[in-house]
Parts: structure tokens; C-alpha cells; sequence
């Protein structure tokens, strides 16, 4: 309300002293205030019982070898793009290098208010079609990869995990070296064996620490699965289930013939893939969480 003011004051002082040089200020003034007020307007949309936790965010290279891991690189690059431009901080929990090229997989939690009411947006595959710099005849090829996302959750009563339904490995990590992982010996992997889930961590320098880091991940990944089967059972009643699973695209991202990035669950489209690919995903995001309610 405060900046409302202002620049009706300001309007008033232009209009008084016929000052046209006050025009480009007014106009950046309202610009930015209208940018607050949607922003403001969107967080009156995150509702959902974890939305203001942090989001842990796990992607995996579909088939197709060095095209297909060079693409999950290019995604995880998107996303601490998009974690930078919005002040979110990002923590690497598991990172698996692809073959010559890119990342079969990786696991990282983006920390920050509304983390996870936003990037839940994200969650599904992620289709990719260009020119492979990777295929010496220049044919274009598609790839895919997949995105899931869960909320960070400390503890949850709702949700009883038996040491008997938990099958755990230890491991000697791997990765990409000090940027990414520290080297250790005690990595560490659950499998929970009545819903398939796995989880593992190698970023702690303890098997301690990482085993707890892995059972937090799997508490958020199993209140993840908790939220999505009671929506699909809500949606299914209504005749709109759509699962997440391959051929099955939520989000296109064409380099070629043509340069568009088209959302294919609400119809929005952007042709300038390259500030999609630099994190600028807010109007994506927005758009979903607009649509869904």
C-alpha cells in the first residue's frame, strides 16, 4: 500500500510540474510493484500442507545413453539456475556421472521458503528434441528424463517405517569429485521393499550421517507418494487421472526445427528456450499453479 502511494505522489508531482522526465521512473515503480502483487497473489496458492518446506529434487536420464545423461545435466543445470535467481540455496545429496557425458542421476534438496509449493510444478518427464552434438551424422534425436520431487520433511506421525521393510546397502561413492561429493567409503542405500522406493546418499562424511540423510529422503519420498495416490484418487473420480511415466511428457523442450518449450498439462508456451534452459521457469511454474486449483 506504502508503494501504491508513492507513486500516485509521484504521478501528482509529474502532472504539477509537467516533468515527462518522471515517466520512465513511474512506469519501472509500477512495473515492479505489479510483479509483487502477483507474486504476492501466487503464494496465496500454495496451500498444501508442505508447500513452505524445502524441495528435494531427483532426476534420472531416460534411455538413450550420452544423449539422454547430457540432458539430465542440462535440467540439473535449469534448476540451480532457477534456485539462484530466487535466492534458494542448493545442497547435493547423490550424483552419479553418465558415461563420457552428462549425469545418469542426481539427487539435491533446494532449500528456501515455498521450495517445494513451486517446484512440485516440475515433477514428471521432461521430453528433449535437437540436433545431437553427440551423433557425427547430425540427426536429430529425442531424449528424455525424469523429474521427482518431494517435500523436505523432518518427521511425519502419519507415516510408520519398519526396520523389517528396509533393505540397506553401503557403498563407495563415486560421482564427480569435490565439487560435487566428498569422498567416503560409507555411502549409503535403502530400499523400501513394500514400495519399491530407493533412496541413497553419499554427500556426508559419516555412514551415520548419510544413513540419516537417506531416511529423511525417504520419509519425504513416501508423504510424496501419500499426496499423489490421494490425488489420483481425487482425479479418477473426476475421470482426469494423468500418471507420470514415459510417453507421457509433462513439458517439451524443442531446439529444433524451431525453438519452443511447451508445457503440454496447461498449453503455455515459450520460444526463448535459452532463458528457459537459464532457470527462468517462473512463468511455467505460475501458470500450473494457477490452472490446478
Amino acid at each position: 500500500m506504502k508503494r501504491a502511494n508513492e507513486i500516485d505522489e509521484l504521478i501528482e508531482l509529474a502532472e504539477s510540474e509537467d516533468d515527462e522526465n518522471l515517466a520512465d521512473e513511474i512506469i519501472k515503480d509500477f512495473n515492479k510493484l505489479k510483479a509483487d502483487v502477483e507474486k504476492i497473489n501466487l503464494e496465496t496458492l500454495l496451500k498444501g500442507e508442505y508447500d513452505a518446506n524445502n524441495a528435494i529434487i531427483t532426476l534420472h536420464a531416460g534411455a538413450g545413453g550420452t544423449e539422454a545423461q547430457d540432458w539430465a545435466d542440462m535440467l540439473y543445470r535449469m534448476y540451480t539456475r532457477y534456485a539462484e535467481n530466487n535466492d534458494y540455496s542448493v545442497e547435493v545429496i547423490d550424483y552419479l556421472e553418465g558415461e563420457g557425458a552428462g549425469i545418469k542421476s542426481v539427487t539435491f534438496i533446494v532449500q528456501g521458503v515455498n521450495a517445494y509449493g513451486y517446484l512440485k510444478a516440475e515433477k514428471g518427464v521432461h521430453r528433449l528434441v535437437r540436433i545431437s552434438p553427440f551423433d557425427s551424422n547430425s540427426r536429430r534425436h529425442t531424449s528424455f528424463a525424469s523429474v521427482e520431487v518431494a517435500p523436505e520433511i523432518e518427521q511425519d506421525a502419519n507415516i510408520d517405517i519398519r526396520p523389517d521393510d528396509l533393505k540397506i546397502d553401503t557403498y563407495r561413492s563415486g560421482g564427480a569429485g569435490g565439487q560435487h561429493v566428498n569422498k567416503t567409503e560409507s555411502a549409503i542405500r535403502i530400499t523400501h521393499i513394500p514400495s519399491g522406493i530407493i533412496v541413497q546418499c553419499q554427500n556426508e562424511r559419516s555412514q551415520i550421517q548419510n544413513r540419516e540423510t537417506a531416511m529423511k529422503m525417504l520419509l519425504s519420498k513416501l508423504v510424496e507418494l501419500k499426496e499423489r495416490e490421494n490425488q489420483e484418487k481425487a482425479q479418477s473420480i473426476k475421470g482426469e487421472i494423468k500418471r507420470i511415466e514415459w510417453g507421457s511428457q509433462i513439458r517439451s523442450y524443442v531446439f529444433c526445427p524451431y525453438t519452443l518449450v511447451k508445457d503440454h498439462r496447461t498449453g503455455f508456451e515459450n520460444s526463448d528456450i535459452q532463458a528457459v534452459m537459464d532457470g527462468e521457469i517462473e512463468d511455467f511454474i505460475d501458470d500450473y499453479l494457477r490452472k490446478s486449483q
